[in-house]
């Protein structure tokens, strides 16, 4: 807050202090320039300003003036018996009204601290023309973004690039969410307009008819079961796995990575594709179970129904579960297992030979020396990792992509028993179009990863660990 009023102090101060063409540049952004010789810049400061205020009143005014509403007058066909042609009116799309709304406010807000910029630079150069202090050229300006302003020439485009495909789409989403934009309200044939917080109230309770809470709450559950369950098994399996290969006795260790590190090199797309079918109800696992017995002896031992025809593996929910996090870690332990082995091979091995010495075994070894310094060294990646399984679209929607549920409740809210939130929010989307729900399972995505970022890494971070490892 310091740094906020301290800024528009100094802006004030600026035009009080101020000579006449730092006044002027109030009106005419580039006057402050044309008043001291710098007519390149001036020039330049002018044409944004024309440019600027021309967008926001020709191109952004008429759909920030509707933001209120959304627009009111929907698309209509209209039969002209002169012309014998249909027509149509002159209709507001609620979706190019919030798109260019939005657009238009951040323009705003990006010319308004422009000029605030502008008049306390106008004034700096007004002292340093008191001080008698050498004014740059156009050409000095030209030059100081290969030298000593180069950071800005390099972060421009970047910086452009968030606006418009990170901030832009975000804070659209954030919109969405609070109106009744479905496949119901589908511009441009028909208008959405706002609805408050209707939508998150829905996603938080449950009636005979929204059933989204219900829903909601059960693939959260899932959703952090699987981002903990994913992370850990692939984790340690990953840490087992090169200690296996790393060990003193084992032979052919090139042959055995090689082998590993070839699971990385097929396309995950086709091989979850691939086991999806072979694990399917009528695919040549179930098969194989069927024509050696194993489908019966499920029967007998209670984990299957009589009449079960097949093992559910990825059609009934405990069984999806069950081959999801199994399938994964065949998919990820490879990645871990490569992460791993670089890092075990610099343990200082001059603290496993104390450790031997003073009598540790090796289950002490590895769990007193080699994990801490494992996880030491791995912490930040395996945050991002939990965060990432949150997300892991690729693995749940392309094994499960025909799963049926039989839950009416969820299949009313458009989801199933195997999703993660990541994946009901493109059913949503993808398949029925409701945008708004999927826009509020969004935000609450967000929340979740932001608050597991937060307080994972305060706890990771907090003392100094870094000397006991040097």
């Amino acid at each position: 807050m310091k740094k906020i009023a301290k800024y528009f102090k100094d802006f004030g101060h600026a035009v009080a202090h101020g000579d006449i063409w730092v006044k002027l540049s109030l009106i005419i952004m580039g006057a402050g320039y044309f008043g001291r010789k710098q007519i390149m810049r001036g020039i330049l400061m002018t044409l944004l300003q024309v440019g600027v205020l021309a967008s926001i009143f020709g191109v952004f005014a008429p759909y920030m003036s509707k933001l209120n509403t959304l627009g009111t007058v929907q698309r209509e066909e209209i039969f002209d018996i002169v012309t014998m042609k249909k027509t149509v009116n002159n209709y507001d799309n609620s979706l190019l009204i919030l798109l260019y709304g939005i657009i238009g406010i951040l323009v705003i807000i990006a010319f308004i601290a422009l000029y605030i910029g502008n008049i306390k630079a106008t004034y700096r150069i007004q002292k340093m023309q008191e001080n008698g202090e050498k004014l740059n050229t156009f050409l000095d300006d030209i030059v100081s973004f290969k030298n000593e302003r180069f950071h800005i020439t390099l972060l421009t485009l970047p910086s452009l690039g968030v606006i418009l495909i990170n901030i832009i789409p975000i804070l659209f989403m954030v919109c969405i969410a609070f109106t009744n934009y479905d496949e119901n309200h589908q511009p441009p044939t028909y208008l959405f307009t706002w609805v408050g917080i209707k939508n998150f109230v829905n996603l938080f309770t449950t009636s005979q008819t929204i059933t989204f809470g219900y829903a909601f709450v059960r693939v959260l559950i899932w959703t952090l079961i699987w981002a903990v369950l994913a992370t850990a098994t692939t984790f340690l399996g990953g840490i087992l796995l090169a200690q296996f290969i790393n060990h003193e006795d084992t032979k052919f260790k090139g042959m055995w990575r090689t082998l590993f590190v070839i699971t990385i090199g097929i396309p995950q797309f086709v091989t979850l594709l691939l086991i999806s079918k072979m694990f399917g109800d009528n695919g040549i696992v179930n098969t194989f179970c069927s024509n050696v017995g194993i489908l019966d002896f499920f029967k007998n031992i209670g984990l299957l129904n009589a009449g079960d025809a097949c093992i559910p593996f990825l059609s009934r929910p405990g069984w999806a579960h069950i081959t999801i996090i199994l399938v994964n870690i065949w998919v990820g332990i490879p990645y871990q297992m490569l992460v791993a082995t670089g890092i075990l091979m610099n343990i200082p091995s001059d603290q496993i030979e104390s450790a031997k010495i003073d009598g540790a075994n090796k289950f002490q070894i590895f769990w007193k020396i080699t994990m801490p310094y494992v996880m030491f060294i791995t912490g930040p990646s395996l945050i991002q990792s939990v965060i990432g399984n949150i997300n892991n679209f690729n693995v749940i929607y392309l094994l499960t992509y025909n799963y049926q549920t039989t839950n009416m409740a969820m299949a009313n809210s458009h989801a199933n028993e195997v999703d993660l939130l990541i994946t009901w929010l493109f059913r949503l989307t993808n398949e029925y179009s409701n945008f708004k729900m999927a826009s509020v399972i969004g935000i609450v995505t967000f929340v979740v990863c932001a608050a597991l970022s937060l307080l994972t890494f305060s706890r990771m971070i907090g003392g100094d660990k870094e000397g006991v490892y040097r």
